[in-house]
């Protein structure tokens, strides 16, 4: 059975504020999907993916391109659904709860569970702070000392040291690099527990590359990181886990295999994952 993504709804009183509790912004969290399915039109381009991806971890999401692995990561935060035409099956849970349940609003997920995008996206007429306090602009949060915020955002994210003295100017001005960095502070600013990232490195140099492979082994303790890449080598130096995502001829994409990033690239149970990490194809 399949279901029309609706428009996020108006929270219902009769149900808790999501991820209420013990579910605190800035605490990592675990992502469990179970029984995802995807369309787009009426075709079906992701099929039945089961994987949970821990918290205070790096899960690698790999594969060749038109295997789900984007449209798997955006279901993880609702993006799916702004897509005319997406429809959804199963359910993706963030400790135990379903962020597509009765009463979850999209835009309250998307606080938990931050993403930062292949092309960097600073908001090029706001200064360099004021990119960095976008999203809690946008959410009405006030926080309690803006410049200290800055600085540790800034600082998690590995720019700090090269635009401290140059917070004023405008985040559009700064380099690729930079300003892929600079997002990432963005989103780290809100607190999120997972932070997904697509394909975060592919327009950068490979000096800029290695800073955002830092940054990513710097936070993974904070926040759950998910990243969708390309780079075989790059999902070995900064992932724990990894899922292999194939679409065969004619077929949906499907997890093929998940595990231990070591165990993926050196021991893999299918031949297809073997083939693939040792580029044979893709």
């Amino acid at each position: 059975m399949t279901t029309t993504l609706p428009p996020a709804a108006p929270m219902d009183p009769r149900h808790p504020q999501p991820f209420s509790g013990a579910h605190v912004l800035g605490e990592p969290g675990q992502i469990d999907a179970e029984g995802v399915c995807a369309w787009f039109g009426g075709r079906l381009v992701l099929e039945t993916v089961n994987l949970t991806m821990e918290k205070s971890k790096v899960t690698a999401l790999i594969g060749p391109s038109g295997c789900g692995k984007s449209t798997f990561l955006r279901i993880l935060n609702r993006m799916h659904e702004v897509v005319p035409g997406a429809q959804l099956a199963g359910s993706v849970k963030l400790d135990g709860v379903d962020i597509y349940g009765p009463g979850q609003r999209a835009m309250e997920t998307r606080r938990h569970i931050g993403m930062v995008f292949q092309k960097p996206n600073p908001f090029p007429a706001m200064t360099i702070a004021e990119n960095v306090l976008a999203g809690l602009k946008f959410s009405r949060i006030s926080p309690a000392n803006k410049d200290d915020l800055i600085e540790e955002s800034l600082t998690k994210g590995g720019l700090w040291n090269e635009v401290k003295d140059r917070l004023g100017e405008l985040g559009g001005a700064l380099s690729g690099g930079q300003q892929q960095r600079l997002c990432i502070a963005r989103s780290l600013a809100v607190k999120p527990r997972v932070l997904l990232m697509d394909e975060p490195c592919s327009a950068l140099d490979p000096t800029s590359t290695l800073r955002i492979e830092q940054t990513i082994k710097d936070i993974a303790d904070e926040v759950t990181v998910v990243i969708v890449t390309h780079n075989m080598q790059q999902a070995q130096r900064v992932s724990n886990y990894c899922a292999f995502f194939l679409a065969e001829e004619n077929q949906p994409g499907r997890v093929i295999e998940a595990g231990r990033t070591e165990m993926i690239f050196g021991e893999p149970t299918d031949q297809r994952t073997f083939d693939y990490v040792n580029g044979q194809f893709g």
